[in-house]
Parts: C-alpha cells; structure tokens; sequence
C-alpha cells in the first residue's frame, strides 16, 4: 500500500491480459525484477483477441516466429497457427514467467489522470462488487501502458443491411465472426459470408466441410496468397540445431522475407500485382475469373494482403462446397440475399465479415492535471507514446508485419526507458510536440475499419521519431540500440 493514502500504488499498471499485454508484463519480470507492477484486464481470460475470436479456422495472419515472444519461442509444428494454440501459447508464457498471478480480471479501465506534481495516474477501475453488482475503485501508478489493441471487444462493425428483420423473421441467422456461437452446427446448412478479408477467407474453407454450401460474396476482392502452413526450415533445424541458434535464424528469415515482399510491393505495385495475380491463377482452374474475384482494384499493401495457408481457399472454390460472388446487396429476403444484379442467394446463415470497429486504448478516458486529453489531437512519438502526455505508453503492432514484432520492441524500450528515469531521479517523461505542422493518419491503411475510425486516432507526423515506420530493422535499431533520451523528450 502507498504510505500516505489507502490507495494501492503500483510502479506501472499494464492494461489488457492479450498477446501484447501478457508480453509487456514478461518484459518488466526479465528486465525490471524490482518493479511493482499489475495486469488489468476487462474480461475473464488471458489471451485478448485470441481468446474472443471462437469462429470456425480461426488462425493466426502472420507466422508464429515472429508473433511469438523474442523471448520464448514458439514451438509448434505449425508457423500458420491455430487461434486455440495461440492462446496456450500465451498462457503458457504468463504461467513460466509469473505473470498470471499479476492479472486482475474483470477489472475494466474507465479514466485514468495523471498529476503532475504528485507525478502519478490515478486510474479509476470497474470491477465486480461482492454483491454481485459492479462498484469502481482506484489504483496509482507512476508509469501506465495500455496494450489494449485497438478494436472494440464488445461489438464488431456491421453495416446496415435492408431486410435483415425478414431475414431473421423466417429462421434466417446473421452472425458476425467476433461473437461466434457455440450451438451453431454448420452441417447441411448454406453459408453466406459477406466480406473478402483475412476472415472470410479462412471461414470458407473451414465451414465448406460440412455445410451444404458456402459463398463468399464480396463487395470487391482482395489481395490473397497462398503459402504452407510449415516453416521448412524450421523442420529441418528441429531436433538438430540448438534452440538459442535455430529460433533467432528463423525468425530472422520472416523478418527478411516480410520486409522484402513489403517494399517490392510498394515500390513495384504493378509487378506487385502481376506475381501476386499469377500466383492465384495457378491454383484456379482455367476458366475462373480471376480478374472479378481476386484482382482488386488498390495496390498490394494498400490493405493487408490475406494469406491462405496450404491453399485451403482455393481447394474449396475447386470442389462444388464453396463459391465467391463479386457484387452489391440490394436487400436481404426470407430465403437469403438479393444482390444489385438481381440475382439471388440462398442462405440459412449469413455471417458479417465485415471487420472491425477500432476503439483507440480500449475507450479509458485520459485526463492531465486536470485537463481532458482527445487522443486524436496528438502526434504519436517512435510509435509508443503520444505528445504532451506524460509516462504514458502504448503497445500498437505492425500493419505490414506481425504485430508482436513491434510490440516487443516498444516494451523492451519502455524498460529502458524506466531504467534512465531511475538512474537519473527522473519521475516525469512526456513527449513535446513535432515542429512541423504536417500530419498524416496513425494506421497508413486503406481499410474500411481504418477510414471509420481516422477522426477517433492520434495522427503521425512527418519525420523521425514522429513517423510511425512500417519497418522493423529500422525500429529494431532505434528502440534496442540508441539514445532513450532523444530531445523530443522532456524529463523533469
């Protein structure tokens, strides 16, 4: 307990229990044994996204060597993982490093306001109450990261569809894929699944075993591309090769891969689209119409490309259990959907794939002496901390890359961070603000969740360390190697 009030002080506070999270809290136990430290999480479970995404197939969109822990590897058979797997994987590593013990579930961040003289947030929490109800408490901490992603956990996006109550009304069901139920039996059932993302395109192959029939209707298509689901090189160094060597080469070689298909593709986006067109082609028959259903009309990376792994998409469109549908909806009707062409598509179930709805650090409300702060008028800082607001920190992956690559780096330098404060006497850091007046949208995107939700998200700036690079060697070199105290900061 703080020695001069009942509020429980922390050295840092860690909100959410995910992947990010449960990362963050290993990171202050391997580097900082002597920080005081709790996780709050909102719901009941350890893993975030990997423990609410339940939908047929749910799996990984990146390989498991580089969204697996630097620290810990990743030692399944498979680089393109299973949602259930992930989530072992995650608990596994709270349990062997301590951190389970440190999560406080059920515990929802509603504000949070940090003093500047008292140099701490007093956090304000909802959790349950022993009667059963809610009631609100509060904790302070010197030092608060949110690595809470950046959708809402509650609600997925759906957009408005005409006739949806019809629908419904004559036994029809819609399903978003964020809440997916536990009694829906998909055997002899058809399948709509509105949307062309990462996923739909794993729902349709995993729902064609046993439904009578699955159609992927999409409004327009997008980048896709097949690859194994096994890193060869990964089987072949298995057994072989000691961990500390073989973990390390083969994440290095994603890393490697990642950044070269990135940067060919916005380089070269016309050749981009070329290989990438081929490559679908191939696994196709002959008289598919690829350039309707998978040649989109943006440029590779303009939105993220979606990976089908072992080909399993494709295997379904070749078989008569699966189809794809390029075209608008005009209403839904009693027996399925009408599209803008007037053709009509029989459905017992139809599921919304139809993304997310980004909620920027979880929807906790952030104050400074005093002062409500809007995050979408400040300027992010190396990716992991915003203008004026003092030891704050967020944890936001890549977009081009796996997620947990960047997540890595942004708490290993949060500790690094700390240790300067510590050794200096420091007890406030906070970003200043970029001189340049130009700005450009945190997530470079062209997503649909991305343009919903560009007024809610702070922005980027132009130039280092305001420019959130879509590239890890560089960050890997910025965040591990050089100086903490840039003079974008401010110590007091």
């Amino acid at each position: 307990m703080d020695s001069d009030a009942a509020t429980e002080h922390l050295d840092v506070l860690v909100v959410g229990a995910g992947l990010s999270g449960v990362g963050a809290a290993c990171q202050l136990v391997r580097r900082r044994p002597g920080t005081t430290f709790a996780v709050l999480e909102s719901r009941g479970a350890i893993g975030g996204t990997w423990d609410l995404f339940r939908y047929p197939g749910v799996r990984s969109d990146s390989d498991m060597y580089t969204l697996g822990y630097s620290f810990r590897p990743w030692r399944g058979g498979k680089a393109i993982a299973d949602g259930a797997s992930i989530r072992e994987y995650v608990k596994d590593t709270a349990r062997e490093f301590g951190v389970e013990e440190r999560i406080r579930f059920h515990h929802r961040v509603v504000s949070a306001e940090f003093s500047t003289a008292a140099a701490r947030w007093t956090v304000v929490v909802e959790r349950p109450a022993a009667d059963g109800g809610t009631e609100r408490a509060t904790l302070t901490c010197g030092f608060l990261l949110s690595c809470t992603g950046y959708y809402r956990y509650d609600r997925g996006f759906t957009p408005e569809f005409p006739g949806t109550e019809e629908f419904t009304a004559a036994g029809g069901r819609v399903v978003h894929p964020q809440h997916w139920p536990a009694d829906l039996d998909a055997s002899g059932k058809r399948f709509v699944v509105i949307g062309s993302g990462a996923t739909a395109v794993t729902l349709v192959p995993n729902l064609a075993r046993d439904a009578e029939h699955v159609t992927m209707l999409q409004r327009s298509p997008s980048w896709v591309l097949g690859l194994s689901s096994r890193d060869h090189l990964a089987d072949r160094l298995r057994g072989r090769v000691p961990e500390r060597i073989s973990y390390p080469l083969v994440r290095a070689k994603h890393v490697a891969l990642a950044t070269a298909t990135y940067q060919f593709s916005r380089r070269r986006p016309q050749k981009a689209r070329e290989w990438l067109r081929s490559k679908v082609a191939a696994k196709l028959p002959a008289d598919f119409d690829v350039d309707r259903h998978f040649t989109p009309r943006y440029d590779p990376w303009d939105q993220r490309v979606c990976f089908v792994p072992d080909g399993d998409l494709f295997r379904a469109l070749r078989s008569d259990r699966a189809s794809v549908v390029t075209d608008g909806i005009d209403t839904f009707t009693r027996d399925g959907i009408r599209l803008a062409s007037g053709r009509e598509l029989g459905a017992d179930v139809v599921v919304t794939a139809t993304g997310l709805d980004l909620l920027f650090l979880g929807g906790m409300g952030l104050a400074v002496d005093g002062e409500r702060v809007d995050p979408a008028q400040s300027v992010v800082y190396r990716g992991m901390m915003l203008s004026g607001i003092p030891n704050f920190a967020f944890a936001l992956g890549y977009t081009n890359a796996s997620w947990t690559l960047k997540v890595d780096l942004v708490t290993e330098h949060v500790c690094r961070l700390l240790d300067l404060m510590d050794r200096r006497g420091h007890r406030v850091v906070r970003p200043g603000t970029p001189t340049d007046p130009q700005r450009r949208p945190l997530i470079d995107l062209d997503s649909g969740y991305v343009r919903r939700a560009a007024g809610r998200l702070p922005q980027q700036g132009v130039a280092s360390p305001w420019r959130l690079r879509q590239n890890y060697p560089a960050d890997r070199w910025t965040l591990k190697h050089r100086r903490v105290d840039d003079r974008a900061l401010e110590f007091s």
